[in-house]
């Protein structure tokens, strides 16, 4: 199964909306301190053994810091677990800085 992706513009919206979705940010500790968009911690080495965590029912965005690693995980749960509601955050923290808030410090 292909990767989805969702753009940042679509996430803000999804944001605006009130909409119920689960935000995961698989970035390390470090990372997520120094800059985040909301999204429930789960770092990289831990989100396989925390797969209960991540929700069946509704949309699931995940991120990182440009996509990369938010993309394997969602590949890895799709194919380990048929996960079918997940989306990678194209471009990432990055993306969602240039093109949806410029306040979040890039690195």
């Amino acid at each position: 199964m292909a990767i989805r992706e969702i753009t940042p513009t679509q996430l803000k919206k999804l944001f605006d909306e009130k909409a119920d979705f689960q935000l995961i940010d698989v970035r390390e500790p470090d990372e997520h301190a120094f800059c985040n968009i909301g999204g429930e911690l789960i770092p990289l080495g831990t989100v396989l053994p925390n797969a209960e965590k991540i929700s069946k029912e509704k949309t699931v965005v995940i991120y990182c810091r440009s996509g990369r690693r938010s993309g394997e995980i969602i590949d890895q749960h799709q194919n380990k677990y048929g996960f079918v509601n997940l989306y990678n955050l194209a471009g990432g923290i990055l993306a969602w800085s240039d093109e949806v808030d410029s306040s979040v410090p890039k690195y």
